[in-house]
């Protein structure tokens, strides 16, 4: 160990590990030289202040005064969640920036935030999933000191956070993590090659890194739960499976601080195994993202085809997708959206539904979803039809890496027929600029924005007021469609949902009252409802 405390040899204390100073500072940079090497930070390192090439600090968790000491925590069930990045929700790009809105969004009437990974990784801007250092928080987005600044005043607000934490892989740009351990494996092979060591020889001191990790996070940063990136390629065929184990090891955690703690889980695909609970075969998880409904509805309201959306296409599949998985299972264990990163970020231009599809088309995907039974989840801009897209961005490290990453992007959005010169340079500040909200649109005199947040508004409003339309029961919603004239109509319990997204006026069989018109001109009388072109409706 070398640092401002001189170098100090370690001593081998069996089964792989090593000892050396019982205790540094607080505020005391060290880093470690194996076997004469350049000096490497902690694998374990709580705060990089120099970025992922520098030296390591210790943090002193009981320097920060939390003010959350009553906080009990959020419901998943009966949650909206709403996904932000760090570095371009404000325009400070930091935890402080992003502070000053959360009161926005306690009007919007969300319940968690889902924060974008925050792990430290090599340059100042990125969406963070190629993160190296997996305890430390980004140092130029506030640092430890400023993620808890943001927990705490999340919760004096009632809003829980949600993070998300990527344990699938480990960035390429500042990663040593094999020089300390075998970390990966040629075992098992993933997009972004050998796999996490879960299940090879000594991968108990793998799992145990990873799962420390998520007990870091939510008791040092009294987070309320994480979002678990990609975990199809957490490749395990041990008897016991990491996904298990760690839910045993957060229930037990949650169990402690007596309060609830949730993880959720990205998968391509609809898995019901993932929230089946533990006692019956699964790995007990909260809830997972269900992509599904996204696929189904983008396809409809923007015509695409190409890409994963070729299966997609009609009302029909939007109605397949909202009655959710054949497993009895209850619905809000599943996550649904109209976007989030990955689907706008995924795109060649990052450009959002409303600037693809229109504000009508936006509007009737947004009625879909928040009158829907699964948990929604909202993106960062989405309720005010924000004009800025979100392209995916990084910044430059060397340039070999930085040509791999343009010539990735390229080939990825080939299956889209979208033109490579069209595809913004991820590298550019420019790119990453054109991502930064401008929050003066959700107070302007533009009428497009006025009226989608308002819409949203008054969405949440009634999903909190009407319990039917948060019922998670797979009993609690029928839908039915008419293909031919681009109607669907979704029943929740005492409440109906109206959606017509065909280019001609339709009449419907229909009575009761209007509690939403996502457009002027819907009336419903005692037997029929009359439904503009592109419109939603709800009613009682």
């Amino acid at each position: 160990m070398v640092g401002d405390h001189g170098r100090t040899p370690l001593r081998s204390v069996g089964g792989g590990w090593f000892a050396g100073i019982d205790e540094l500072d607080p505020g005391t940079d060290y880093a470690f030289s194996l076997d004469g090497s350049e000096p490497l930070p902690d694998p374990r390192s709580r705060r990089q202040p120099s970025g992922v090439f520098g030296p390591s600090r210790v943090v002193d968790d009981a320097e920060f005064a939390w003010t959350d000491v009553d906080w009990r925590g959020v419901s998943f069930p009966g949650s909206v969640i709403y996904e932000l990045h760090v570095g371009t929700f404000s325009d400070t790009g930091t935890f402080e920036g992003a502070i000053a809105h959360l009161e926005h969004l306690v009007d919007l009437g969300v319940g968690l935030v889902e924060v974008m990974p925050v792990n430290a990784f090599d340059g100042t801007r990125g969406w963070g999933y190629d993160g190296v250092l997996l305890y430390a928080v980004h140092e130029p987005y506030g640092g430890p000191h400023g993620f808890k600044r943001f927990v705490d005043a999340a919760h004096a607000m009632g809003i829980g956070v949600l993070l998300d934490v990527v344990y699938n892989h480990f960035g390429p740009s500042g990663n040593h993590l094999n020089r300390f351990g075998p970390y990966t494996t040629d075992r098992h092979q993933t997009p972004w090659g050998g796999a996490v060591n879960l299940d090879g020889a000594d991968s108990g001191p793998v799992r145990r890194f990873l799962l420390d990790n998520a007990r870091h996070w939510l008791r040092h940063y009294h987070l309320d739960g994480l979002r678990l990136d990609a975990v199809h390629a957490l490749v395990d065929e041990s008897r016991h499976h990491f996904l298990t184990e760690l839910a045993e090891e957060v229930d037990a955690l949650a169990t402690a601080l007596r309060r609830p703690l949730s993880l959720v889980a990205e998968y391509p695909h609809t898995e019901p195994m993932a929230v089946t609970a533990r006692e019956a075969g699964g790995h007990g998880l909260t809830a997972e993202w269900r992509d599904e409904m996204h696929h189904a509805l983008h396809a409809v309201i923007t015509g695409e085809r190409d890409g994963y959306y070729a299966a997609y296409g009609s009302v029909v599949d939007v109605a397949t997708a909202i009655k959710g998985p054949k497993e009895d299972l209850p619905r809000h264990r599943f996550v649904v959206c109209t976007q989030n990163h990955d689907q706008v970020g995924n795109r060649a231009k990052g450009e959002r539904l409303a600037y693809l599809a229109g504000l009508p088309d936006a509007k009737i995907a947004a009625g879909l979803l928040l009158c829907g039974p699964f948990t929604p989840l909202l993106f960062m801009g989405e309720e005010w039809a924000a004009s800025t897209p979100f392209p995916y961005f990084c910044d430059t490290r060397d340039d070999e890496l930085d040509e791999a990453v343009r010539v990735g992007r390229r080939q990825e959005f080939a299956a889209f027929g979208w033109e490579p010169s069209a595809i913004p340079d991820p590298i550019a500040m420019s790119t990453f600029e054109s991502a930064r909200l401008r929050w003066s649109e959700v107070v302007s005199a533009n009428a497009e924005h006025a009226e989608m947040v308002s819409w949203y508004r008054e969405l949440l409003s009634l999903r909190g007021a009407r319990p039917e339309l948060s019922d998670p029961r797979q009993s609690s919603t029928s839908v039915d469609v008419d293909d031919g004239r681009k109607v669907v109509i979704m029943r929740r319990g005492a409440t109906v949902v109206l959606a017509n997204l065909a280019d001609e006026s339709v009449s419907l069989a229909a009575s009761g009252t209007v509690l939403a018109a996502s457009a002027e001109g819907v009336v419903v009388g005692d037997e029929l409802a009359f439904m503009p072109p592109h419109s939603l409706a709800v009613i009682a």
